[in-house]
This record gives structure tokens, C-alpha cells and sequence, in this order.
């Protein structure tokens, strides 16, 4: 029996209208084997757990360029919360802080990824993730 591909759902939120590298990692994870959708430009908060929800996906990435990742990253993990998206991964990329960054961690948020970072750490991570969380309740 064929393995299931991990889903991931690649999200840009708010007014942030540039979605170029949103666009190169969502090509880099479908030729890496997994199943990637993409929300597009100008998503709520709302709009992207929904999908989450109806996708049913194991990882979130929200791009972000506007300088509003202190206020959507937490928004995104409390409706995430509300709606049993318990053993959903949210993680980001975008230009964040390095403070930030930490702070989100720290919030519940998983790895932070800035301009320049290899594409590969992001592919690692996930599987890295992936196999330490989902496969483990699985067995």
C-alpha cells in the first residue's frame, strides 16, 4: 500500500500582495511528493482554517510580507485551537524578525523560516515533523 503523501496547505494572508516565494515552495514540496494547496492572495485568518478543516490538511504555512505576523499567527492558532486542529502544524516564512520569530515559537508556532533559507530545511522539517508527530499516533 502506497503512503500517504503529507498535505500541506500554503496560505498568504491579509493585504500582502506579493505570493512569488509562496508560489516556489508550493512547487518545491509538490516535486518533493507532497500534496500541496494553495490558498492565494488576501485570506483571513478564518478563511485559512476553514480550509484547513475542509482539506484536511497536516501542516499550515502562511507567508507573510506586510509585518502583520504578530497579529495573524495568533489568530490563526486560536481559531485553530477552537476548531481541534490540535495536531495541525502551523509554521511561516516571510520577512519576521528574528524576535519575533521566537516569540511565535514560543506561542505555539513552529519553525520560522526567512528570505534565503534553503528550500531543502524547509522539505526536511516537515518530514522531520511529519514523522515525529503524525506517524507516531498512526502506529
Amino acid at each position: 500500500m502506497k503512503e500517504k503523501p503529507i498535505k500541506v496547505l500554503i496560505a498568504k494572508v491579509g493585504l500582502d500582495g506579493h505570493d512569488r516565494g509562496a508560489k516556489v515552495i508550493v512547487r518545491a514540496l509538490r516535486d518533493a511528493g507532497f500534496e500541496v494547496v494553495y490558498t492565494g492572495l488576501h485570506q483571513t485568518a478564518e478563511n485559512v482554517v476553514n480550509m484547513a478543516l475542509q482539506e484536511d490538511v497536516d501542516a499550515i504555512g502562511v507567508s507573510i510580507l506586510s509585518g502583520a505576523h504578530m497579529t495573524y499567527f495568533p489568530k490563526i492558532l486560536k481559531l485553530m485551537k477552537e476548531k481541534g486542529l490540535d495536531d495541525v502544524l502551523l509554521f511561516g516564512g516571510g520577512i519576521i524578525p528574528d524576535e519575533d520569530a521566537k516569540k511565535l515559537e514560543s506561542m505555539g508556532v513552529g519553525k520560522i523560516f526567512g528570505p534565503g533559507t534553503p528550500i531543502e530545511d524547509i522539505i526536511n522539517y516537515l518530514k522531520d515533523w511529519y514523522n515525529k508527530h503524525k506517524l507516531k499516533r498512526s502506529a
